[in-house]
């Protein structure tokens, strides 16, 4: 039987849309069941507690619960394998950071490539450093801290989280553009902190959230923090680039996906996270964290990524950093 010209016309034309309408009925569609939120850095930290304020949000708005999963270990590596190998339909997401594009610098392989392999959703906020002294050292500034350091080449101990974490290569820039010869100490995640009360190191490039407490307490100076801008946080401590020009360093944090999920689905997820970060509840809880919001599409983060990433690929090099 031969099929008039107008249905064999519709029938082509119903072939072509079925790929396309098939994303878009997908994301409708989504979440179907519980969705997975992977952090790599440890119960109870500043990634911890964004994932649970995070979930929390879309699982309100989405119907279904956001789980989150703490996979903590090899600066984030851990966590990140393991949605790299999930399946592609946004069930399982990563609490991205920037350890994971440190790692990537350090460990990339055809098995494991942070930028290639992961989706990016949506920036969510980042945090500064502060270069955090103990209060025997007599520098108020940056500037008198930087001639005190001058007049005591490798005599300053410098604590770090541990090789190759973001507070090491925070403090070596620091050490590239001042001139100042400082002792690298790694330890281990915030274990920094007894020394550093105790003296036995004198500065430290820590996480605002977790030295904030201390700042407050007047168990630790704050000379400066280092973002491009002052803190919300602590407003009335200057920033290192108002001493030293261009200097800027802050940890970041957002949300990806396995490599290949649906465009849709990565669109709804940044439009509802987006909408988290406008929400004034949500504002005013990372507020208290100290963050700067980074609202924005899938392609705004996936360039903060590449900038970070080539930014310290050239301090990791010059520095000859090595990972623990």
């Amino acid at each position: 039987m031969k099929l008039p010209r107008r249905r064999i016309l519709f029938a082509a034309g119903g072939a072509v849309a079925l790929p396309t309408l098939l994303p878009i009925a997908e994301a409708q569609t989504y979440p179907s069941r519980p969705v997975h939120l992977i952090e790599g850095f440890g119960a109870g930290g500043t990634p911890d507690i964004l994932a649970r304020l995070l979930s929390q949000w879309l699982a309100e708005r989405l119907g279904q619960p956001f789980v989150v999963e703490n996979r903590s270990g090899a600066t984030g590596r851990i966590a990140a394998e393991a949605v790299m190998r999930a399946a592609p339909d946004g069930h399982t997401l990563l609490l991205a950071a920037t350890g994971n594009a440190l790692d990537a610098i350090f460990r990339s392989s055809p098995n494991h490539d942070f930028s290639r392999d992961i989706a990016p959703v949506a920036g969510i906020y980042r945090v500064p450093y502060v270069m955090d002294i103990h209060p025997s050292v007599p520098a108020k500034t940056i500037p008198e801290f930087v001639a005190w350091a001058k007049s005591r080449p490798g005599k300053i101990n410098m604590a770090s989280a541990g090789s190759g974490t973001g507070s090491h290569i925070a403090g070596e820039l620091f050490k590239m553009m001042t001139g100042v010869d400082m002792v690298h100490v790694p330890y281990r995640g915030t274990q920094v902190y007894p020394d550093l009360l105790g003296g036995q190191v004198q500065v430290f490039f820590g996480p605002l959230p977790s030295s904030i407490g201390y700042i407050k307490a007047g168990k630790l100076r704050a000379l400066a923090v280092t973002t491009a801008t002052r803190s919300a946080a602590l407003p009335d401590i200057p920033t290192v680039g108002e001493s030293v020009p261009a200097y800027e360093a802050s940890i970041w944090f957002g949300v990806g996906a396995p490599r290949a999920t649906p465009v849709a689905i990565v669109e709804r997820l940044n439009k509802e996270i987006n909408t988290a970060l406008a929400d004034p509840t949500m504002k005013a809880k990372l507020a208290e964290q100290g963050g700067e919001l980074l609202p924005g599409s899938p392609a705004d983060f996936a360039k903060l990524i590449a900038e970070e990433t080539e930014k310290w690929g050239k301090v990791i090099q010059a520095a000859n950093i090595r990972p623990d």
